[in-house]
């Protein structure tokens, strides 16, 4: 069988900056294609409860975006040729400045963004602060927008797009049906590569869904791990591992 694929989610220091780097580790020895890492953030609205304790955990540290860029630079100089996307909130990215925030985070060797509550068409110049320092921004398409919406979307030229495929908050388990696949046909009609998730945690969800996309999606099921192995690193990287091989078929 082919090798599905799969972009990864982790939370930028979660529990700690070094069973989080472990975890990056076993990810990327798993088969992790693309790493989306998360810059923690307080309100979480689209997180279940895995990535919104995760995120309150890192940030009772007192945990800033500086330090989940210096936590990318590491994955990056240690994973030179794996496809690093940063994945945070509007608040973020707005308040040092948009074009100043993606400076910073190709500078830390950042691939693309995604940064779901920055729509697509009202991005604050994201798209083009993107593009200026080599990186891709990712808009996020869900199930809840209008036809039209969805097809000015599709047609817009992003090179890729994120399909949640399904509303509510992410760590539900999610069933790839009819109605999953003509939602990513539409999604896709305009060109663009897919990247499906929320709520992807198995093998079979995988399988379903690999010849749809361009690579699942997979998040909670990683941070629930890390956070039941917390204790023993060695048990962490062998269960984040197994699951990452889980999901991409081998």
């Amino acid at each position: 069988m082919q090798k599905i694929k799969l972009m990864s989610h982790l939370v930028a220091g979660y529990p700690s900056d070094e069973l989080s780097l472990e975890a990056a580790r076993a990810l990327v020895k798993g088969g992790a294609d693309i790493l989306e890492i998360q810059l923690p953030f307080s309100d979480p609205s689209a997180d279940g409860p895995a990535i919104q304790t995760a995120c309150t955990t890192v940030l009772k540290r007192n945990y800033k975006t500086a330090d989940g860029l210096n936590f990318i630079s590491k994955i990056r100089k240690e994973f030179p040729r794996t496809t690093i996307y940063l994945m945070s909130y509007g608040s973020l990215i707005y308040t040092p400045g948009v074009e100043n925030f993606c400076k910073k985070a190709a500078q830390a060797g950042v691939n693309g963004m995604i940064i779901p509550d920055l729509p697509f068409d009202h991005d604050e110049g994201l798209t083009k602060s993107c593009k200026e320092n080599g990186m891709i921004n990712i808009p996020v398409a869900a199930p809840s927008m209008s036809a039209e919406r969805l097809k000015v979307l599709a047609h817009a030229g992003f090179p890729y797009i994120y399909a949640a495929l399904r509303t509510g908050i992410t760590g539900s388990d999610t069933a790839i049906n009819k109605e999953t696949l003509d939602f990513i046909s539409k999604v896709s009609e305009g060109g663009s590569k897919i990247y499906g998730g929320f709520g992807i945690s198995n093998g079979s969800q995988a399988k379903a869904l690999a010849s749809h996309v361009e690579a699942i999606v997979a998040g909670s099921v990683f941070v629930r791990l890390i956070a039941e192995h917390q204790s023993d690193s060695a048990q962490l990287s062998s269960a984040v591992e197994s699951k990452a091989r889980e999901l991409t078929g081998q």
